[in-house]
């Protein structure tokens, strides 16, 4: 027995220090050399969602198989470019069968409300069994599905009518939004929405199987998702808006969370469906080159559009943050901070092309399709883009940038 201890320990210990030889380094930049990435193909959970598309959070219905094809040619274009890509259902495959067994239980809904003659102990006994006889991919359905049986009393067959309904974690595929990756580490979020609201667990146990310990799981009144960071360097810019408020900032400057000095507030003062997080009106291509949409780029003070920066500093070495300035126009930031501003046309933006993945310097891979002029100007400005076929996943409300979670970054070259 101790023998089978020993080699059971050796082998965990071979894959978790296999992970961490090849996982690099945490992002500090966009423009990092992507090295590791967190992604989901979308499966079966989608189906729910795309019956009612603004109940599920989408924008359109969408063919869920169609997406799943999609979505595997965007992980191959991401592998050529030399990017190790870790599924949730290939995490899940690998989790230890009761973990998996515990999670699935939590998942799994027995209603009785309506059989009198049914104690809660005899559910909870025929539930137990129920998971404990269910092989691997059942467990990983009934996490994804989040299925609940409310039953009730029949006179004929074996005693049961039974309605079937599932609470599914539709959104899963938008990687991006459950956690967010500074150069201190992983930062499990705490989503807006309820249909979302359990995603992070899942993605809890995915970095747990990577053998990587987050550093913070905001809580309380904090909202945090994911498309609303991106790392500009020595830089954090945060959107607080729509998806993401004060309570959760505040929680990671006081947890030293963030891993830069510089912390930029980027205030959304409308909220807007299309442009729910900050990923969907700005992005970073470069030390020197982002994007932002037009509407936010030509936006007058006192416009809903505007976009305001409050910055918070510390000295080197301090922990504590301090309120510098306040009300900043984000242009004006941008500028200060030496970027060149590409804006996205309306026509452009409603196809996504501001939510791109920068996964090098001046290399990004984004939605295709887009406008002649866009393809020009990105051209001039010296940028690599590998246009990707997402037209049915953006039907969702997100798009290359919102479908990956960078976890690690090479060495620059």
């Amino acid at each position: 027995m101790r023998k089978t201890i020993l080699l059971l320990s050796l082998i965990v210990a071979t894959t978790l220090s296999a992970y961490s030889q090849e996982s690099g380094a945490y992002p500090t930049s966009e423009w990092d050399y992507a090295n590791t990435i967190l992604m989901h193909t979308p499966g079966e959970e989608l189906f729910d969602g795309v019956i009612h598309p603004y109940a599920g959070l989408f924008e359109y219905y969408f063919d869920m198989d169609a997406a799943a094809e999609e979505h595997k040619g965007y992980i191959e274009a991401l592998e050529r470019n030399g990017i190790k890509v870790y599924t949730v259902r290939e995490l899940l495959e690998q989790v230890p069968i009761e973990k998996l067994r515990y999670h699935a239980a939590r998942n799994l809904t027995y209603d009785t409300t309506h059989m009198p003659n049914i104690s809660q102990e005899q559910s909870d006994e025929y539930h137990k069994y129920v998971v404990g006889e269910m092989s691997r991919s059942d467990l990983i359905r009934c996490i994804l599905l989040r299925p609940t049986v409310t039953l009730y009393p029949s006179e004929t067959n074996t005693g049961f009518n039974a309605v079937y309904t599932h609470t599914p974690l539709m959104n899963l595929y938008f990687t991006r939004d459950q956690s967010i990756t500074t150069p201190r580490g992983h930062i499990i979020s705490k989503m807006n929405s309820t249909q979302r609201a359990l995603e992070t667990e899942i993605i809890a146990l995915c970095y747990e199987q990577l053998g990587v310990k987050p550093i913070l799981t905001i809580t309380g009144e904090g909202r945090l998702e994911g498309g609303d960071y991106l790392r500009g360097g020595d830089t954090s810019y945060i959107g607080c808006g729509m998806r993401t408020n004060m309570e959760a900032i505040k929680q990671i400057m006081e947890a030293d969370g963030f891993g830069h000095d510089t912390i930029a507030v980027v205030n959304d003062h409308k909220w807007w469906q299309m442009q729910m997080h900050l990923d969907t009106y700005f992005n970073i291509i470069d030390e020197d080159l982002c994007t932002l949409v037009e509407s936010r780029y030509y936006a007058k003070e006192g416009d809903p559009e505007w976009v305001t920066v409050d910055i918070y500093t510390r000295k080197k070495g301090e922990k504590e943050y301090t309120l510098t300035r306040k009300g900043v126009s984000f242009i004006d930031y941008l500028t200060e901070r030496g970027f060149t501003i590409i804006p996205i046309k309306l026509e452009d933006e409603l196809h996504y092309a501001n939510n791109f993945l920068t996964i090098a310097p001046r290399h990004i891979m984004a939605v295709g399709n887009q406008s002649e002029s866009l393809q020009k100007t990105l051209a001039e400005h010296g940028v690599t883009v590998e246009w990707i076929p997402l037209e049915t996943l953006i039907k969702g409300y997100g798009a290359a940038h919102c479908m990956t979670q960078v976890i690690s970054v090479k060495e620059a070259r």
